[in-house]
């Protein structure tokens, strides 16, 4: 298919930008407040994806390590909406198929709302407010977990179809991302009934809780370079999108 011409590529908006936001900004979030909480004496100086002296929610709950969090944490919950909104969208055009896909915007939509909910109450003081901070990251986890799962199984589809999408061998690392967040829930799930010694467990809990997040993090970095080298881009409405074709930049 001949290539658009230049007055069509120049209103392209490329998009890959969005999920690469969405990694990185809460990624950024927690850095920044575990750096803060560091360097003002609030919480020890440790690598928490290894030794796990501190969860996410403890590095960003006082002070001013709260408010930087907090204020980066709720425009990332906006991002990852709406990269789940436009990746069922993408992956249809590519021609994929799958059983949640139909659910995919609605996952996105309802993890972010539980992410905003953690967000919100994070540093306040109540049973209440400590219940909606609990359950508002576990089930941010827990429906985020389920879009992965939901987008790598359509790309899986794809590559079963015979479907051919630069880069190609990313849809098997998206596979391999999503085994270990799901064996890390296991693990975290399994050690408050076989472990008794309370810091042992709540370091290996935090150490779960830091490498899933990294674990998301990579998730949409590796699918913004899926969205990069399909050329997914918007358009302005007085512009008509290329036709669907192997080669082609899918529409938003």
């Amino acid at each position: 298919m001949a290539a658009p011409d230049s007055k069509h590529v120049s209103a392209r908006f490329p998009l890959w930008a969005l999920p690469a936001a969405a990694g990185m900004v809460p990624a950024v979030a927690a850095i920044a407040a575990w750096g803060l909480s560091v360097h003002l004496g609030i919480i020890p100086y440790c690598n928490p994806l290894i030794d796990g002296c501190v969860s996410i929610s403890r590095a960003a709950r006082h002070d001013l390590p709260n408010h930087v969090f907090r204020a980066l944490l709720l425009p990332a919950a906006v991002l990852q909406a709406l990269t789940w909104m436009l990746c069922r969208p993408w992956l249809r055009h590519l021609g994929a198929r799958g059983p949640l896909m139909g659910a995919l915007p609605w996952l996105g939509a309802a993890a972010a709302a539980f992410l905003v909910l953690y967000g919100t109450f994070l540093g306040t003081e109540g049973d209440a407010y400590r219940w909606m901070r609990r359950y508002g990251i576990v089930f941010y986890f827990g429906l985020t977990f389920l879009c992965m799962v939901s987008a790598t199984g359509a790309l899986s589809y794809l590559a079963r179809a015979g479907v051919r999408i630069r880069p190609g061998w990313i849809d098997r690392i998206l596979i391999t991302v999503c085994v270990i967040t799901l064996a890390a829930g296991l693990v975290s799930v399994l050690v408050p009934h076989v472990l008794e010694d309370g810091t042992a467990k709540n370091r290996i809990e935090n150490v779960i809780e830091w490498n899933v997040a990294l674990a998301f993090t990579l998730f949409f970095l590796l699918l913004a370079w899926l969205w990069r080298g399909t050329q997914f881009a918007a358009y302005p409405a007085t512009t008509a999108p290329p036709r669907a074709d192997s080669g082609d930049a899918p529409p938003a």
